[in-house]
């Protein structure tokens, strides 16, 4: 009774201070009576208020953050800063922690135990931050046991596996799956993965061996080399919590698994191919709080962030969004749709498949076995009231006539397109069949981006640039003195670079551009009139970027062609 009365206290007070309507309070309570969900995630997840504005919130209720420990997977590192007894005698239990923030979570029966907190505090040392969140007291100790009863290091669960046996047929039960290791050793993986911010896992088969591999701000790098003996038991054990066939091995499958790793839910794609020997695997990490970001955190100039919102202001049209796979097309694509994402809008999108679920937005994936296609996708979705569509790909007449169909009628198209700069569209399009004239006025903008990784800000060391590399920076070159480039620290993993940001050549198609583009110009007419323009290609931009002391000069040469700078 008292847990209900929290509900409708929370509840109560979103609705009074206008946050929430009393429709939605009751369609939450409703769902609530469904699941195990604690209202504050629900009202998130069906998009009633904002992440933010329920943490305020719930500061001010008792309990309201809690978390389901069975959906938790063991972080070693976080059970590593706070000792088995101090965790049993005060009922807490850590489940996260990040290093980048210094931010330990922990779950905990009594969250106001002002005592316990204190004491882990003085435990941690000032620099580490406490979030708490409340755990059911039956879950708590169960998994106190589970957690710190067992060797959830990568290296401590290898050595437990070379000395004893793996039983296959508890790989694919329930129950206490920590008493099995080879389950351990693939959930530590996992979460290793995750906290050096992996995009994707690969587990590669070689003739005695299997590497893994993971791909961090767009390069892979090997993390451990393991044994033939080890393959079998991480093949089924992927396959099993992904919904595979585990009978299957001569076929390529994909999957899908979700895990509460880091305090928080990721979800991971996941692909087989078979290979000479054995099974290849690779997990895609679909981290939402990481990869679909604001356009005010992308760090994006003043100049780029003007064009985009030029871009956004025309009703009407298609904007395209250009660049060869991994170089973010999607995130961009998302974060102009967060830009227009509110009530008063009705956006549906086609994807191939759709990656991350978001409140407000009809998304459908294509699907060839329900015979949904691109085309077929669109010519339902002008039917459903439509105010913005985003189609995930042109890669057929059908589809980009379709799309253009869309845009000739009163929509905004979003879509991609997979050429190397934004004036590469046009001959692209007509390549595929787009006649001059349909394209002329109903283009709204092009945007061709890259990637590149940013110089970690503790161990860039400046230089003078050479002959050579000046002769790259151009005219650039006159107010650089010196560049930076990567040394490598404790901070970067010592590999110079942390985190990538996104390089973006824009061209805002106008009267005079349409014009060319309908009379069929060269690109070279067409370049002229867009330079005239304020257009930067994706070499300027890049250099930029290196003349800031951002990026390194092999960085930018490593995504875009900088040769051309040398015959100016």
């Amino acid at each position: 009774m008292s847990e209900q009365r929290k509900k409708l206290r929370l509840g109560e007070l979103l609705v009074q201070q206008g946050l929430i309507t009393k429709d939605q309070l009751a369609i939450v309570l409703a769902e609530q009576r469904n699941s195990n969900i604690p209202l504050g995630r629900l009202l998130v997840r069906l998009g009633f208020v904002t992440e933010t504005a329920i943490r305020d919130i719930m500061a001010r209720t008792v309990g309201q953050e809690s978390i389901d420990l069975a959906q938790v997977v063991a972080d070693a590192e976080a059970l590593s800063l706070v000792p088995e007894d101090f965790a049993r005698r005060n009922h807490v239990l850590p489940i996260a922690y990040d290093p980048a923030d210094q931010v330990l979570t922990i779950a905990t029966t009594e969250i106001f135990n002002v005592v316990a907190l204190d004491q882990l505090r003085a435990l941690l040392g000032p620099q580490v931050e406490l979030k708490a969140q409340l755990a059911a007291e039956a879950q708590l100790g169960d998994y106190i046991d589970l957690f710190y009863g067992h060797e959830l290091s990568v290296d401590g669960i290898l050595t437990e596996i070379e000395t004893g046996e793996i039983d296959y047929e508890s790989l694919q039960a329930g129950g206490d799956e920590y008493t099995q290791p080879m389950v351990r050793l693939v959930n530590a993986i996992l979460v290793d993965a995750v906290k050096r911010g992996a995009s994707d896992i690969h587990f590669e088969p070689e003739y005695a061996f299997m590497r893994i591999r993971y791909r961090i701000d767009g390069v892979l790098e090997t993390v451990r080399s393991l044994h033939k003996t080890y393959m079998p038991g991480i093949t089924v054990r992927v396959k099993v919590v992904s919904d595979m066939n585990i009978a299957e091995t001569r076929a390529p499958q994909d999957g899908r698994l979700s895990l509460t790793l880091n305090g928080r839910p990721i979800d991971f794609r996941v692909s087989t191919q078979p290979t000479i020997y054995g099974e290849n695997i690779v997990l895609r990490v679909l981290d939402r709080e990481k990869s679909i970001v604001n356009l005010d955190r992308m760090n994006l100039p003043a100049e780029t962030m003007t064009k985009l919102e030029i871009m956004l202001a025309r009703p009407e049209g298609i904007l395209v969004v250009t660049g060869p796979t991994g170089s973010g097309k999607t995130t961009t694509l998302y974060s102009l749709l967060a830009q227009v994402n509110d009530e008063t809008v009705n956006i549906m999108t086609l994807e191939d498949p759709v990656e991350y679920p978001l409140t407000l937005m009809r998304q459908t994936s294509v699907n060839e076995v329900a015979r949904m296609d691109f085309a077929n996708g669109i010519r339902s979705i002008m039917r459903q009231d439509p105010d913005i569509i985003l189609v995930g790909e042109v890669r057929d007449k059908e589809t980009a006539e379709m799309a253009f169909r869309a845009a000739m009628t009163g929509h905004q198209v979003f879509t991609t397109l997979h050429t190397n700069s934004a004036l590469g569209a046009f001959p692209r399009l007509l390549d595929i069949g787009i006649q001059p004239d349909i394209m002329a006025g109903n283009i709204i903008g092009i945007i061709a981006q890259r990637l590149v990784r940013l110089l970690c800000t503790h161990c860039k060391e400046a230089y003078a640039p050479s002959q050579e590399e000046r002769a790259l920076l151009g005219v650039a070159a006159d107010s650089a003195s010196f560049l930076y480039r990567p040394v490598g620290c404790k901070h970067c993993s010592n590999k110079g670079y942390r985190g990538r940001t996104p390089i973006m050549e824009l061209l805002v198609m106008d009267g005079d551009l349409d014009e060319l583009v309908a009379r069929r110009a060269t690109a070279k007419e067409l370049r002229a009139e867009a330079v005239s323009k304020g257009f930067r290609s994706l070499a300027e931009e890049g250099i930029g970027r290196v003349i800031a002391g951002t990026t390194s000069l092999a960085e930018v040469a490593r995504s875009v062609d900088l040769t051309g700078r040398l015959r100016q």
